[in-house]
């Protein structure tokens, strides 16, 4: 609670890099803890909490919110042109309004929505086929793209896939 009153979150960006040219191609937003006496503290050491204690839904909003902005940013300084990644936790992909939510982040920073992709975990597309396919659908809409993260760490099959409109898949290490 205390690291999102007192705006001790940031981001880093990861890029993506096409190993054919090597141009950087997409960057990944991570949020890291800047705690004033710990230092920066990793995701896996406090995600967890935020999402059993449903902190993750301003979190993952204020993450959503700042990793559109910077792609923004980065644009009107004349950077390239890419894509931004933002991992969307499950409560946030299941909260009621969450559509409404990406169009106003979206219009509120200016991004076009084809420079941002949202990650979302497999388990979480396979635990409802029909209703994260209306989901993801309203994502395709708008012009976001999809991408099923961590694939291979459950139950997912290439056929289930088949049947997602999604554009991309992660697969798990």
């Amino acid at each position: 609670r205390k690291a999102l009153k007192n705006k001790e979150l940031e981001l880093f960006y990861q890029p993506q890099v096409d190993v054919l040219t090597g141009r950087v191609i997409g960057s990944e937003a991570l949020v890291r803890w800047n705690h004033p006496q710990l230092g920066l503290i990793a995701p896996n050491e406090f995600i967890t909490q935020a999402e059993e204690s449903s902190l993750i839904i301003p979190m993952g909003e204020w993450i959503l919110e700042q990793a559109c902005k910077q792609n923004k940013q980065w644009q009107d300084m004349g950077l390239a042109y890419i894509p931004v990644s933002v991992n969307i936790s499950p409560k946030q992909l299941l909260q009621k309004g969450f559509v409404e939510t990406m169009h106003r982040v979206l219009k509120e920073t200016e991004l076009d929505p084809h420079y941002l992709e949202l990650e979302i975990i497999e388990g979480v597309v396979m635990k409802n086929i029909e209703m994260s396919v209306e989901i993801l659908n309203q994502f395709k809409d708008i012009g976001i793209k999809v991408l099923v993260d961590d694939f291979g760490t459950g139950y997912a099959s290439l056929s289930y896939l088949k049947r997602l409109p999604i554009d991309a898949v992660k697969i798990d290490k």
